[in-house]
């Protein structure tokens, strides 16, 4: 399940909760254009509740850090799981999407 949420800083948080396959891919994407087009610079995925991440999860966030950096913002990762950090790593994207500890860990940085 994927739910968006407005921080009181503006910020939006997108929680993903369960697995982020391609069936849920397209409502993460419909999460992140909203916060975008919301007027949200910094969009932080919670990535606590996820416990499962395949590639069409992956180009999802992808194409969300894509839509947040082409809005001058940016999209930032929060909490993600062994699994999760693991797909990162396979991939060497937590170059680009440097995991943070937790969500508050995320809205502080920048």
């Amino acid at each position: 399940m994927i739910q968006l949420d407005t921080h009181p800083t503006g910020a939006a948080v997108v929680h993903v909760d369960g697995r982020l396959t391609m069936v849920d891919a397209p409502a993460f994407r419909s999460a992140v254009a909203e916060a975008v087009g919301g007027a949200a610079t910094t969009v932080v995925v919670d990535l606590s509740a996820c416990t499962f991440m395949d590639s069409s999860g992956l180009g999802a966030v992808i194409a969300g850090l894509k839509a947040a950096r082409q809005a001058a913002g940016d999209l930032r990762i929060a909490a993600p799981s062994t699994q999760v950090l693991t797909v990162l790593q396979l991939t060497n994207l937590e170059r680009v999407l440097r995991p943070f500890g937790s969500v508050a860990e995320a809205l502080r940085a920048g």
